[in-house]
């Protein structure tokens, strides 16, 4: 495993929308989305007017829209998180079941989720961790298993300051070699047959430092650069 150190002047980070925003970009025109509960359930803010997204939740709202404001918001709308969402045109209520069925059937694009823990070999582990009672792998299990693409969204570290990208997982996985795509709150990294590669990194952060805070040795991309982030619509 690659030495761990934690810094003693810690730099500003990413913020989760903007962490969220990226990984929305990454959507293409067309796509059924499911986004997972917690931190991705921010990709909906980002609105791009050039790309048609059908935005799914397990619980039965198909198309939805941004994050709702509270003067606005419908109390019975809600995403997979709980959160209030907006209406957009063409969105559709439908049964429990019937969310699950456009799962298992193949017919989501990409998942995003959270995550504890990824490993350079795109396994990653999202529902349990030691010593807590209760929880259960729910429907990131068939998420996992039948979405096209699986990306991930999580904090670099630990707030112990022990990295989450890690050569090999220590919690139990919630499914092997499903991962394409990481954001943290230091960068954009892809999973590749050489392990992380790192694409994009946040600002004010060095390779070294980033490579610093990660359990897994890293790639820097080609085309290495900067953290993109762009205003949602």
């Amino acid at each position: 495993m690659a030495e761990h150190r934690t810094p003693t002047t810690e730099k500003p980070r990413l913020a989760r929308q903007a962490m969220c925003d990226r990984l929305a970009m990454e959507f293409q025109d067309g796509w059924i989305v499911n986004l997972g509960v917690g931190m991705p359930t921010l990709c909906s803010n980002y609105v791009d007017p050039t790309k048609s997204l059908i935005f799914h939740s397990e619980n039965g709202a198909i198309g939805y829209g941004p994050l709702a404001a509270p003067e606005t918001a419908d109390r019975y709308l809600v995403n997979a998180g709980g959160q209030q969402v907006t209406a957009v045109p063409g969105m559709a209520i439908v049964h429990h079941a019937d969310s699950f069925a456009l799962i298992r059937k193949g017919m989501v694009d990409v998942t995003v989720m959270g995550a504890y823990e990824v490993a350079e070999n795109g396994d990653f582990a999202n529902w349990r961790v030691p010593g807590r009672k209760g929880g259960g792998i729910g429907g990131a299990m068939d998420l996992a298993a039948c979405a096209k693409r699986v990306f991930v969204a999580l904090e670099h570290t630990t707030r112990e300051g022990e990295p989450r990208l890690l050569q090999r997982c220590t919690l139990p996985i919630t499914a092997p070699g499903v991962v394409k795509l990481v954001v943290t709150d230091l960068g954009l990294f892809e999973v590749t047959p050489q392990g992380f590669k790192l694409s994009e990194y946040a600002p004010g952060w060095t390779v070294g430092e980033i490579q610093a805070l990660t359990g897994a040795k890293l790639v820097a991309a080609d085309g290495l650069r900067e953290f993109r982030v762009r205003a949602a619509r």
